[in-house]
């Protein structure tokens, strides 16, 4: 899910972790939802705190180290791999999709690797078809433990018409994310998850972090998430990720966010030459896989959002270093209208 999100940046005093506190205890408080966790890092110093309680049940509180879906902010990952194919040479950002994946767009698609990335391909978005079982805007118990495979999901996003003509608009869409893993698969001959673990999460220590395929456990500890159903409010831990494969299944830690997102911004992934192909934004802030945020006192700060059954992330770093992870598992209050801008200005003001 892309979230927008306007902040404010100013590379000033460190973070204040009490009220960092204050302010995600407040969240809790207004019944906005039952967990929330933040880590902010700074030139290798660590802020992490957590409010709120794992679950319902026993009231235990919320742990700061805690496992979470992190939903489209595996978008980044999937990104990151595709742009290391192509500085090895093995596929190319304005290459026609069909050349490399004969068949699964309709014959003689124009659509290129770039559009996949920056969601100006057109291609409808099958998680909001609104059919029922396919939709990652919906709870639906019985149908979050069905297994889906990534032609499945793109056969659900060809069976509507596209948005408009590739390059000529823009529109986030999950389908885009599905083509870009089964292009990694074409091309490496492997699961994409595989080259996710071997060329991100293995060389930079993330051991917390997953890509979950078709288990529907999340690891422990982590906040149970909860999404109304039918008038109520149900548990939605357990659920089956394959509904979004490389367009958001995977699962994280703040430590281990901020990790990839230091690494990634920081030129350790991928050529300054890519990097700065990657942050090239168009008009609606969203560059190869990465979300641009703009900053009232100048600049832009760079990320992702995520948004799974009962999980909301952001995945922030500015050009100063500093990086912001948030964790939410919203409940049955509405999210005050300050909030995020509180937390941000705590951070990063």
């Amino acid at each position: 899910m892309f979230l927008a999100l306007t902040l404010a940046l100013s590379t000033l005093a460190p973070v204040d972790g009490d009220a960092l506190r204050d302010q995600l205890d407040a969240v809790v408080k207004a019944k906005a939802a039952t967990a929330v966790l933040a880590l902010v890092r700074d030139e290798g110093r660590d802020v992490s705190v957590a409010a709120g309680v794992r679950d319902l049940g026993s009231k235990a509180p919320a742990d700061e180290r805690g496992h979470f879906r992190i939903g489209s902010v595996t978008k980044t990952f999937v990104a990151t791999v595709l742009l290391q194919l192509v500085e090895e040479g093995r596929i190319g950002l304005d290459d026609k999709v069909d050349a490399h994946l004969p068949g699964a767009l309709p014959a003689g698609s124009p659509i290129t690797v770039r559009q996949v990335l920056d969601h100006t391909s057109g291609l409808f978005d099958y998680a909001g078809a609104g059919i029922p079982g396919w939709s990652v805007r919906d709870y639906r118990p019985k149908e979050s433990l069905y297994d889906q495979t990534p032609e499945e999901l793109l056969a659900v996003g060809r069976s509507k018409p596209p948005y408009f003509q590739p390059g000529t608009g823009w529109r986030y869409s999950n389908t885009n994310y599905i083509v870009a893993a089964m292009l990694i698969e074409k091309k490496t001959g492997r699961p994409y998850a595989a080259e996710i673990e071997d060329r991100i999460l293995r060389p930079l220590g993330m051991r917390r972090t997953h890509v979950p395929g078709h288990d529907t456990e999340m690891p422990r500890p982590h906040a149970r998430g909860y999404e109304p159903y039918r008038g109520r409010m149900v548990d939605a831990t357990r659920a089956n990720p394959s509904l979004e494969h490389g367009a958001g299944e995977m699962i994280s830690t703040t430590a281990d966010l901020a990790t990839f997102l230091d690494a990634l911004l920081g030129g350790k992934l991928i050529s300054a030459t890519t990097l700065k192909q990657m942050r090239t934004v168009n008009a609606s802030d969203y560059g190869l896989g990465l979300q641009a945020f703009p900053l009232p006192c100048g600049g832009k700060a760079y990320g992702h959002s995520g948004r799974w059954f009962g999980y909301l992330t952001y995945a922030i770093r500015s050009d100063a270093g500093k990086t912001l992870i948030v964790s939410a598992n919203p409940y049955t209050g509405q999210m005050p209208a300050d909030a995020m801008p509180k937390l941000l200005k705590t951070v990063f003001c």
